[in-house]
């Protein structure tokens, strides 16, 4: 297994790594709508928010010399899910390939985020 670690995406505020690289598989831990520079979560409404998330997860995918496209399932979670609407016209225009995607609604999120996703990718 390698750790993949970037200074373009915020750092892990827990005990895990930003992705980790096994075999040809990519998994990425959730990313939150942190800004990486002042490790504050980005201030707007749920588009704002999914656009730094998109930030993050496009910063760690080419990291481990990926994009979007080698995306193969996603895990979004909502804080409401009213705001599913806005989150997917965000989302739609960077995971154009549609991967498997599994969408819910939950409690809280870390720092009262209004959104996380995570990635699972194959590599080339």
């Amino acid at each position: 297994m390698k750790v993949i670690s970037t200074k373009d995406a915020p750092a892990a505020i827990g005990p895990y790594s930003q992705a980790i690289v096994a075999g040809k598989m990519l998994f990425l831990s959730g990313q939150i709508p942190i800004i990486p520079d002042t490790g504050e979560i980005a201030q707007g409404d749920i588009t704002v928010q999914t656009e730094q998330v998109m930030k993050n997860i496009g910063a760690v995918l080419k990291e481990a010399g990926a994009d979007f496209t080698n995306a193969v399932k996603t895990t979004c979670f909502l804080a409401d899910m009213s705001d599913f609407a806005a989150f997917n016209g965000v989302y739609e225009k960077y995971f154009t390939g549609k991967p498997a995607r599994s969408c819910v609604a939950v409690k809280q999120l870390p720092k009262s985020a209004l959104v996380e996703v995570e990635v699972t990718a194959v590599l080339d």
